[in-house]
């Protein structure tokens, strides 16, 4: 057994009720005590300076703890000129003042004060901005490789002079958001090496000095490795005639060229996540380009509403489009191009049914093909009645113009595929100015080659389609992109396709797309998970031309392993329990300062107050003990987090209706050296702070299928639904700090936005220039700083309780739109909705 810790003299009590007094809390106080020599300097400098008259702040008294640990070395005309630097508000945090304590040993009295301030970084600021350009700047002179340097790169821009007393949480934000701009997501995590047999230990250590090496000198990422890894270089794909190369390499100068080409006609889905992270990434890692390029050649399904989501999920994910395109900007030259194909005797207008096609090409027995008795018709035969398809001469299902292919090839993509219908629907863009509409097979293949794409990547449900692509490039004799296909993104326990979505929304399954229980893009940033996590969740996956059939639990692992280091942590109470302090006075006030985060002590502190009222979690507390009990009972005794004493409950009261329990009444266990077994979760009731905050509703969502598999239900996958997977929680109390950490980040949030914007703006010309007919439909989205800020910014962990995240549609929270500088608090009309974004652990159950 461990001895007991002796009792402190009475001299280090006075000590620290001294050091009380200038503004530490007891716990800094007695830290400051712990050292008598240390000690002995501060009690001198609060006695010669008559610091406890001075009414110091907090942050004030710890400056001056660190000055009396670092001036053994200073005489006291020293000591009284850094005294005098953190009393006029020039010296601001402990880094300063160490460094000030270096200067003062070096250069005694008389101080210069220019070099004084500007060696202790005295009145230092940088914008965001300012330090965005200083960080890209330091990557390019010193032709940083990629993302092993980060670590390497983040430390010696912590020594360079301009950066030394940059906020250090700011600088690792902003070195990864300049790593993630010019290098792309993160690289994917090595797998362990396998132990060698010691029968060849002498090839065990040459292979692990050879693979030390080579990680250190060529560190390679998921855009290096495996199905990327493999690619072609841009020049690489083989065209039927050597100048469509010659010219293709003279427009994107060898770089690599990408596009990311989603129908606007539903919702993005995580499935999408992994094709933006794939074509933005695979381009950003090779310094290319990538456009987003709406597919937009079916007005019937297309709504301004998607255009506007399809760009606002990829900025949000972190990527930012060179161009935004449309296969629409090319409908005269796709025309064009379908006339000379014509021309050429390799395509034809068909007035067969879909039921005729189907039969001649081999029906549902798959017997024979025969060729459509169109097929044959002269070529001026069928440029005159595409002609009369584009004036409007045929309804919907009357004509259609096909390719010539090979009924004879095995592959159905070859099949003399449709490449025009007649479809009478005006069109977001050129308004009524087509009768006809190019398909996805004709359009795809050469839209890529207008624009140049090097590498046109798809999921491999595109496979059969590689064939109808190349044979159409070839046949209209244009420059042939080479596409290469890698498998999909599939997540266990869910549904993702539109349809399905579509009738759980119309059906009242679920709130709307963007229901936090769904896997689209817009429903997880509404739950609250950082884009950063999905990154991570996608890099960490790794890309092959299989299918990727993840469970659940791995990517809220993913999401959770993401928040663990960068969410502030803030005391909360699901279902509360009013707890009255007896042996406390009704005007008791203790303010307690606690870290954000234990481990991240850039995040900072807040305060919040104890008083005789406080409230813990109804879970917390039961009527009956055990011996494997360790929260509180009935004479039983437990620590509040970070409260200047544990409890002991000495009684309770019920509601005499229903025999709830309803309050508890507990002694302050102050002065007791025995320490509590387990310590629980509490707010403090405050008016006068704001504490507690209320906490309208807490949304906790569960999966919203019983199944990892919803499709094999019977009837059908909604026979699957949970019913009860979304708990409502209504009361739930935080801690008063919460207003403080919204507003600073929603503030921070919109500044990023803002600069982010801005870059893009500047950088991408094409942004946003595409022409547009006259008389258009206009749902061109724009680039907004907007796109990128909402209430979903505001995360936290409720200590043992989980990650939240404000409701970014429901809750209404005024301050957060008053300016930067205007302290933030709960306002008439507010309305907290607090979304579960994850549990703690894959069991959210707590143990006893």
């Amino acid at each position: 057994m461990a001895p007991k810790a002796s009792a402190p003299s009475p001299e280090t009590v006075e000590q620290i009720e001294l050091f009380k007094s200038i503004g530490l809390t007891q716990a800094k106080a007695a830290e400051a005590a712990k050292n008598a020599k240390s000690a002995g300097r501060l009690k001198d400098l609060i006695d010669r300076l008559d610091l406890v008259s001075k009414q110091l702040d907090e942050k004030q008294a710890v400056l001056f703890a660190a000055l009396a640990a670092q001036s053994a070395n200073l005489g006291e005309e020293e000591k009284g000129y850094a005294a005098g630097a953190i009393l006029d508000g020039r010296l601001k945090s402990v880094d300063q003042v160490n460094a000030a304590a270096k200067y003062l040993e070096a250069h005694p009295l008389p101080v210069n004060d220019g070099d004084f301030d500007q060696q202790c970084g005295v009145g230092f600021s940088i914008t965001p901005e300012e330090l965005y350009t200083a960080v890209t700047g330091y990557i390019t002179a010193n032709a940083v490789a990629g993302w092993a340097s980060l670590n390497t790169v983040l430390g010696q821009l912590k020594q360079t002079p301009e950066l030394r007393w940059a906020s250090p949480l700011e600088l690792k934000n902003t070195v990864e958001r300049a790593f993630l701009d010019s290098f792309g997501a993160k690289e994917a995590a090595k797998p362990k090496a396998k132990p060698k047999k010691e029968g060849n230990q002498k090839s065990s250590d040459a292979d692990a000095a050879a693979s030390s090496a080579s990680t250190s000198a060529n560190p390679r990422t998921v855009f290096e490795e495996g199905f990327l890894g493999k690619l072609h270089k841009p020049g690489g794909n083989p065209q039927i005639k050597p100048e469509l190369r010659e010219a293709h390499l003279a427009a994107t100068g060898g770089a690599v060229w990408t596009r990311f080409p989603p129908e606007p006609n539903g919702f993005l889905h995580i499935g999408h996540s992994k094709a933006i992270f794939v074509n933005f990434g695979y381009a950003a890692h090779h310094g290319g380009k990538c456009y987003l390029r709406y597919d937009d050649t079916n007005p019937e399904a297309e709504e301004a509403v998607y255009f506007e989501s399809i760009l606002e999920m990829v900025r949000w994910l972190g990527f930012e489009p060179w161009k935004i395109t449309y296969s629409s900007d090319y409908f005269e030259q796709l025309y064009d191009l379908a006339v000379e194909l014509i021309r050429r005797d390799k395509a034809y207008i068909c007035h067969c049914t879909g039921e005729e096609i189907h039969a001649h090409r081999g029906g549902d027995d798959g017997g024979p093909r025969t060729a459509c008795v169109h097929r044959t018709r002269p070529v001026s035969e069928s440029s005159q009645e595409f002609e009369n398809m584009k004036n409007g001469k045929y309804k919907p299902g009357e004509a259609i113009l096909r390719m010539k292919q090979d009924l004879v090839d095995g592959n159905p993509q070859m099949w003399d595929l449709i490449a025009y219908r007649v479809l009478l629907a005006p069109h977001h863009r050129t308004g009524d100015k087509w009768k006809i509409y190019p398909t996805y097979d004709f359009t795809h293949c050469l839209v890529d080659s207008f624009e140049n794409i090097s590498h046109s990547l798809c999921t491999t449900e595109f496979i059969a389609s590689r064939v109808s692509y190349e044979w159409l490039c070839d046949a209209l004799e244009v420059y042939k992109p080479r596409q290469s296909e890698y498998g999909r993104l599939n997540i266990q326990g869910t549904v993702m396709s539109k349809r399905k979505i579509l009738a759980l929304v119309k059906e009242g399954y679920v709130l709307g797309w963007d229901d936090p229980r769904l896997y689209t893009l817009i429903a997880l940033r509404r739950r609250g998970v950082p884009p950063g996590a999905i990154r991570s969740f996608v890099s960490t996956l790794g890309v092959s031309t299989s299918p990727s059939n993840i469970e659940l639990a791995r990517f809220e692992q993913t999401v959770r392993s993401y928040l663990e280091g960068t969410a502030p942590r803030l005391l909360m109470v699901l279902k509360p329990l009013r707890v009255t302090i007896e042996n406390l006075p009704e005007d008791y006030l203790h303010m307690v300062e606690k870290p954000l985060h234990p481990k991240v002590p850039e995040l900072g502190t807040t305060k919040l107050p104890f008083t005789r009222t406080v409230y813990i979690d109804r879970d917390d507390f039961r009527l009956e003990d055990s011996p494997d009990y360790f929260r509180l009972a009935p004479g039983k005794t437990v620590g509040l987090f970070q409260a200047p004493a544990p409890i002991t409950c000495t009684s309770y009261k019920t509601d005499p209706a229903t025999g709830e329990v309803v309050e508890l009444i507990c002694r302050l266990e102050e002065g007791s050296a025995k320490k509590p077994k387990a310590f629980i979760q509490w707010v403090a009731e405050h008016a006068p702070s704001g504490s507690p905050v209320h906490v309208d509703e807490t949304r906790i969502f569960h999966r919203l299928f019983k199944s990892d598999n919803p499709l094999a239900a019977v009837p059908d996958f909604k026979a699957d639904v949970d019913p009860n997977s979304l708990e409502v929680i209504k009361g739930a109390l935080v801690e008063v700090g919460f207003w403080d950490l919204a507003k600073r980040a929603y503030v921070d949030a919109r500044r990023e936005s803002q600069t982010r914007t801005e870059k893009a703006l500047k950088e991408n010309t094409g942004i946003n220039a595409a022409e547009h007919d006259v008389g258009a439909l206009d749902a061109t989205p724009k680039v907004t700083s907007e796109q990128l800020v909402g209430k979903e910014c505001v995360r936290f962990q409720g200590l043992r309780v989980g990650y939240f995240t404000l409701d970014s549609k429901d809750a209404r929270v005024a301050c957060l739109e008053e300016p930067e500088d205007a302290p933030c608090g709960r306002r008439q009309g507010d309305y907290i909705v607090l979304n579960r974004i994850v549990s703690l652990k894959e069991d959210s159950g707590k143990a006893a």
